[in-house]
């Protein structure tokens, strides 16, 4: 039980701030789904063994296959809030698009995380700590 209890977060499996933010909402009571791909997480990681999928649920989507994004996206008509931490133009790219996955579901409210922004002179930069620092 938490704070989160009865929200649903979809998180698409990736590095660093996403999967560390939905381990969070997780721990406060939301139930979180991780999409993760086939073959393992970031690194080879089996996700059964990754730390940040604590307290998750998770579904193995292929998204560059045909019927990927459509997959995920009848999973986002039921989710409160989507998670994704690619670099600009991937989630476009898959087919699940903000514009995409608001007309299945304006309700969603969806976070974008991104080392310099969506847009911008470094938004096409890999952003991590130590690049700031």
């Amino acid at each position: 039980m938490g704070p989160l209890e009865g929200i649903t977060v979809l998180e698409i499996a990736g590095l660093g701030p996403a999967p560390f933010a939905a381990m969070m909402l997780a721990d406060m009571g939301a139930e979180v789904i991780r999409v993760d791909k086939p073959g393992g997480g970031p690194f080879n990681l089996i996700p059964q063994y990754d730390f940040l999928n604590r307290s998750k649920k998770s579904i193995v989507v292929d998204l560059k296959k045909p019927g990927g994004a459509a997959t995920v996206l009848e999973m986002v008509r039921q989710a409160d809030v989507l998670i994704e931490g690619f670099r600009p133009g991937v989630m476009e790219k898959l087919g699940l698009s903000p514009e995409t996955c608001l007309e299945t579901n304006p309700k969603l409210v969806i976070g974008r995380m991104t080392g310099w922004g969506q847009s911008g002179p470094l938004s096409e930069r890999a952003g991590h700590d130590i690049n700031y620092i």
